[in-house]
């Protein structure tokens, strides 16, 4: 995995974007990931029902880990639970769990009918889906582990097409620290009363501009801006470092290659890249 350590979010996204696909190739022909894609293909056609899931243990996991819900893999009851839920009926188990992640898991496995059917489990275009969900949400863990600020880009960047209103973004905390920052909004209002705090973000943004990649863009740079700006971090020597770790891994045959960096230039790019 590319290390992200020391950068700012300017330059950890310009890195992570740049190296994107060959990290993503690495997750999938990591041995152990390649392990668990395989166990999933040759076996996830078989099971019809939560029960039959949820005794597959690697199934079990693999599934967790795809919707990022891999701190709850140890909560079998309430995912079983949730899993058999109705979500026609607003008074169950998944309409009643405000983590949006359980609410998405319950409706992309689309089991019916108590737990006991599911037509979706033997296609191949589904079993592709889940395996690139895996992936990416294995891609995204990564570097948010090393970058928090460059997971909540990562983040945002996923979810703001699904976003439908406010409350979409109030329930999630990665969405609601993004949109907080980028808008100015000080981190006080999280004490307010969840109308007010609609009230509030509606009049900084109209959240139907999600849908306008131009809109994301510039709140990208926003929040991009203000997080570095609030760490200070000078990332002149970092930025030296990145460039020559990417020639190493680029091509050069594993073999360090001394190469001469105009730091004011590359503090000048910093700044006009987003």
């Amino acid at each position: 995995m590319i290390s992200l350590s020391g950068l700012n979010t300017r330059m950890g996204l310009q890195l992570v974007d740049a190296t994107r696909d060959r990290q993503l190739d690495m997750i999938r022909n990591s041995a152990q990931d390649k392990r668990a894609i395989a166990a999933f293909e040759s076996r996830i056609g078989n099971v019809e029902t939560v029960d039959q899931l949820m005794e597959d243990r690697e199934l079990y996991v693999f599934v967790m880990k795809a919707f990022d819900l891999e701190d709850q893999i140890f909560g079998k009851a309430l995912i079983k639970k949730l899993l058999k839920s109705d979500a026609d009926d607003p008074k169950s188990l998944v309409n009643r769990l405000t983590d949006a992640r359980f609410k998405e898991m319950h409706t992309k496995l689309g089991f019916k009918d108590n737990g006991t059917r599911n037509s979706l489990t033997d296609s191949s275009f589904w079993q592709k889906t889940i395996v690139n969900r895996y992936v990416e949400q294995r891609f995204e863990n990564a570097q948010a582990d090393q970058n928090e600020k460059v997971g909540t880009v990562l983040e945002f960047r996923r979810k703001a097409e699904t976003v439908k209103n406010w409350f979409d973004v109030l329930k999630d905390p990665e969405m609601t620290e993004f949109m907080r920052t980028s808008l100015g909004v000080p981190s006080s209002v999280a004490g307010l009363n969840i109308d007010k705090q609609v009230e509030l973000f509606k009049a900084k943004f109209d959240i139907s501009k999600l849908k306008d990649p131009a809109e994301l863009a510039k709140l990208e740079r926003k929040y991009v801006s203000i997080t570095d700006a609030k760490t200070g971090v000078n990332t002149a020597s970092n930025a030296a470092l990145a460039l020559m770790s990417a020639a190493v891994s680029a091509g050069a045959g594993g073999q360090f290659t001394p190469i001469t960096l105009d730091i004011t230039a590359v503090t000048l790019l910093r700044r006009n890249t987003y």
